[in-house]
């Protein structure tokens, strides 16, 4: 069980609230305190909420159009994802996190865990993490820590919605009454790793709040749902299942998907944007050292036009052996489009999944591939990346990627990518 002196680990794990918004909101303070959404690649749905947006109701996921007449409304601000400029930030704060810890676990683009038992005050490092950050990156953050790291996700919630904590709490040095108190006035969907589903099959049996899953019996609860219910409720009473993981393991899959700005009908130009989707997600293959054992392509029509045909389709191609060689690949996207096309429907989005992924070092060479033409690929694949880094990721493609993409998405309010791009810095004038 959690106990009251602060025993055992101290894992933090430092969330950035509204992280979209809060980057823009770093470059442009006229945003501040003003109802802010984020929207998607081809601004379609809200990915981001401002705390003024969330308390009008507005849900992770909607889409703009439904939006329009609340935001006229209430003068709700739409930005178009920068993700060039989210990125950076991001990894500006992972490295400035890092200096805490020897021990870090990235878990998303805004969050990470720390292990801070070499700190002795573990709740003023906290504060101290809050104020760095505010301070070199303008972003807030919230802070949770506990024994394990389902326990620190829920001290982090704790931290970001209850003011009394100031930005930061500590269940480790919590009261056992005052904890089990504040766990009985969480619902238990606050729990990382139960899900809508799971929360909706324990209230129906009673488990309502926190508390009430914490007392839980785990040989039941494991067997009514899965061995991670169990280790959940392990989890919640101290017990550490997750250790930290401060290596990152290799990628299951690697997608590359758009919504299209304007319907798409020919297969040329279904073919121009799921080479181009290749083309970016073998980028990111190789820049993580990976090698891809099989590409999934799917086209879809669009579900919220319900007076039009539906369609969607996709199929999985595996590869003779695992490649990050573009032109292999691209050989596979026509294929793959040929098998699934069908004429007369209004695509609306398609992409690719490179699955089946391994570490490119100490990969198994293919007995019967040429090995002289295998080093002929890997040169010109290498002579890529290198005129891409230097000049930009398009400056060169395939030919059938084409040129002008009419399907291309919509970005119309996109911020400048301020920390990334020359020619978008800010410009301070003199008074």
């Amino acid at each position: 069980m959690v106990g009251t002196s602060g025993g055992g680990q101290n894992i933090a794990l430092i969330d950035a609230n509204n992280f979209y918004v809060s980057c823009e909101r770093v470059f442009n303070p006229g945003l501040w305190q003003r109802p802010v959404v984020v929207l998607s690649n081809n601004d379609g749905c809200a990915v981001a909420r401002s705390n003024e947006v969330k308390a009008l109701g507005v849900k992770m996921g909607e889409p703009w159009f439904r939006l329009r007449t609340l935001a006229r409304q209430h003068g709700i601000i739409a930005l178009s994802s920068n993700y060039a400029l989210y990125a950076d930030m991001s990894q500006r704060m992972m490295t400035l996190l890092g200096r805490f810890s020897p021990r870090q676990e990235i878990y998303s683009i805004d969050e990470c865990f720390l292990a801070l038992d070499i700190h002795d005050n573990v709740t003023q490092v906290g504060q101290t993490i809050r104020q760095e950050v505010a301070n070199w990156l303008g972003l807030p953050v919230g802070v949770g820590i506990a024994a394990t790291k389902t326990l620190a996700k829920l001290a982090n919630h704790c931290a970001k919605k209850r003011p009394v904590y100031a930005g930061v709490c500590n269940f480790n040095t919590m009261d056992m009454d005052d904890l089990e108190h504040l766990m009985s006035q969480i619902d238990v969907a606050e729990v990382w790793g139960v899900g809508a589903r799971g929360s909706e099959r324990l209230h129906a049996m009673g488990v309502t709040n926190v508390l009430a899953l914490r007392r839980a019996d785990v040989h039941r609860l494991r067997k009514r749902f899965s061995v991670v219910m169990g280790r959940i409720i392990l989890e919640l009473n101290g017990i550490s299942c997750l250790s930290l993981e401060t290596v990152t393991p290799p990628r299951k899959q690697i997608q590359s998907s758009r919504s299209f700005a304007v319907p798409v009908y020919e297969p040329q130009e279904l073919a121009e944007a799921l080479l181009t989707f290749m083309r970016r997600g073998v980028r990111r293959l190789r820049q993580q050292g990976l090698l891809a054992g099989a590409m999934h392509l799917f086209i879809q029509t669009n579900p919220f036009r319900e007076r039009e045909p539906h369609y969607c389709q996709g199929v999985t191609l595996p590869l003779p052996s695992p490649t990050d060689d573009e032109l292999q690949l691209a050989r596979l996207v026509r294929q793959g489009l040929d098998r699934i096309y069908r004429a007369g429907y209004a695509y609306h989005r398609a992409g690719i999944l490179l699955t089946a992924l391994e570490r490119a070092t100490g990969q198994q060479d293919d007995l019967f591939a040429d090995p002289v033409a295998r080093q002929k690929n890997k040169a010109l694949m290498d002579t890529l990346d290198t005129l891409r880094q230097r000049f930009g990721r398009d400056i060169i493609h395939v030919a059938g990627e084409g040129v002008c993409h009419r399907w291309a998405g919509k970005s119309a309010n996109r911020s400048p990518r301020y920390t990334t791009n020359w020619k978008e810095l800010p410009v301070v004038q003199a008074g």
